[in-house]
Formats: C-alpha cells, structure tokens, sequence
C-alpha cells in the first residue's frame, strides 16, 4: 500500500477560499456573491483584494442565484457561496430553471457539505445534494478530496464554460495531495494500484479509503484505491478499467446511498460490467447533532466500515 505522508490539516473550505483569491488576481471576469456567510465560506480575501467584484445578497439565496444567473449574461464568471443545504435544496427551482435549463455560467460553490457539518445538525446537513444536481442537465459535479484539490477545483472550473457545482466542507483534514496539482475535470485520480478490490472514494472519504487500504494490507489484500473527485461527468474508463482487473467493487462517500457516487458506479457496471458492489453512505436517514467523528462514527462513514464492505464484496466475488 502506497504511504501519504501529511504535514498539515486544513478544511476543504479554506482551500476554496484559496482558490478564490487566486482567481481575483488572474481572471477579472470572476465574481462573487454570498448569502451573509462570508466568514464560513472564507471569501474575506477575495473581498478585500476585490471589493467592486463582490456581492453581499444577505440570507436571501434564491435571489442570489438569480443575480448570478443575470451576471453571466454580461460575461461575467459568478461564484456562488453559502452551506451546502441553503445551495441546493432551498433554492433547488431556481437553479434548475434560471441556471441548469438555460446553461449559465454560474459556479454553486457549497460549503458543510454532508454530516461534518456537526452540531448544527439535521436541519443544516444535507446529504442529498449530490444526487439533487446530478440530475440536472448541464451541471457539472464535483467533490474535492483536501484542501490542495479544492483550491486546484476552484481555479480549474472557472474556466469550465456552463453550471457547476463545487461541494466542500467544514473539517480540517490532512492535505495529502500536492499543491501543484493539475485538476482535470471528469478525470478520476489513482491513488494506489491495487488487484483484489476497487475502492471509489469521493470527498471527505478519500482519506478514509487510504486508511482502509493500510488496513487491507495488513491482512494481505491489495486494494485498488481511486478518488472520483467528479462525480459528474463520471469517469466511466477509469472505473472499467479497475472493476475488470479486480472483479468487485467498494464505493465511499459522505452522501445518502441513494443518489450519490455509490449509485452512479452501480449503474455503469449494471449497464457495461456487473460485478458485486457494496456502498459505504448513509442509508436512507437524515443526521443529527454531533461532533464530526462521533457523526462518521455512528453513521458508518469510517475506514472501519470501507474494510467491512471491501470483505464482504470480495466474498460475492466469483
């Protein structure tokens, strides 16, 4: 198993921010707007190098995607930022009837994303926002790994013509991948080769399936570790690629089962390539308060559980 040495944590979110800032001094169609969240969407930098760039809408998210819909059409580059939960489902209509429909250029950049949103609780998290804006025509889905990949995300989709939406989070967690990375969307990343077991992981979960996989290794499995970082488009070749070599399949993701990576992976091997398949995600409930880990914890979001599914897929194996 391949080592990931880290020397720091940072929360996916400061890596947006990052990016952001880079974005202001490089591309002056970029703009950016807030729900009355700046703080937790670390958009103060951005703000201060760019103050005429910027649009503060209040709690008032429904209007803001209609003002970055109506940006775009002057040529500007609108980045949208607020939770993840007030992105998606309060303001669902508008997204797909202002931006997905007509195919403006609008970013939906969605912080506390998922269950490592903590002790806000149910009413805050969401985990059903992936499944939400897959489904829309012309969005672009995509959920970075650590801070490095989010930074690299939000640069890279600035130049991506049509909607995306950028999902991140609030945790601090180690920044594994490098800093001078090259973010392709729609291209899955290999982290460690493998022959036994194919391990899709996205978002938070990434690091959990490497902790997994030194798990798995220690009791002689090889594990075949990808991180899907877009989940739309999905990168179908990549996943072929690995399910043919090793014959079942573990996916992973801070997301309800339904509608998310798990189902988007089941049905491209139920179209091209069936093989056994078993999910690490919610099952089917909404959150509660708690801090991140105990969060994780109950709810089976951990290497714990990515080493249970990967020995329970391979016992289906034929």
């Amino acid at each position: 198993m391949k080592d990931f040495p880290y020397t720091e944590k940072k929360d996916t979110r400061s890596g947006f921010g990052a990016g952001l800032q880079e974005l202001g001094k490089t591309n002056p169609n970029v703009v950016a707007l807030c729900a009355d969240l700046v703080g937790s969407l670390k958009m103060d930098a951005f703000i201060k190098d760019n103050p005429e760039r910027f649009f503060q809408v209040g709690i008032a998210e429904a209007n803001m995607m209609g003002v970055a819909a109506g940006l775009t059409i002057g040529g500007k580059i609108p980045f949208t930022g607020t939770f993840a939960n007030f992105s998606t489902g309060r303001v669902y209509d508008q997204i797909r009837q202002s931006i997905a429909y007509s195919n403006k250029n609008v970013k939906i950049c969605a912080s506390h994303a998922g269950l490592t949103l903590g002790e806000d609780g149910a009413t805050h998290q969401i985990l059903e926002d992936v499944g939400m804006m897959k489904m829309l025509p012309n969005m672009t889905v995509i959920n970075p790994c650590d801070y490095n990949q989010t930074k690299a995300a939000t640069i890279a989709i600035a130049d991506h013509e049509g909607p995306v939406y950028l999902r991140f989070g609030r945790p601090v967690v180690p920044v594994f991948t490098p800093a001078d990375q090259e973010f392709i969307i729609g291209k899955a990343v290999m982290l460690n080769e493998g022959t036994d077991v194919s391990i899709f992981a996205t978002g938070h979960l990434v690091w959990k399936a490497i902790l997994a996989g030194k798990l798995l290794a220690d009791k002689g499995i090889n594990a075949e570790i990808i991180n899907i970082h877009t989940i739309k488009p999905l990168d179908a070749e990549a996943i072929l690629n690995s399910v043919r070599k090793t014959r079942c399949v573990v996916t992973a993701e801070e997301h309800q089962l339904n509608g998310g990576l798990g189902d988007s992976v089941a049905q491209l091997l139920a179209r091209e390539e069936p093989l056994p398949l078993e999910m690490v995600g919610v099952d089917d409930s909404f959150g509660e308060s708690g801090t991140p880990d105990q969060l994780m914890e109950k709810y089976g979001l951990n290497e714990a559980a990515i080493v249970a599914a990967v020995e329970k897929v391979m016992a289906r194996r034929k």
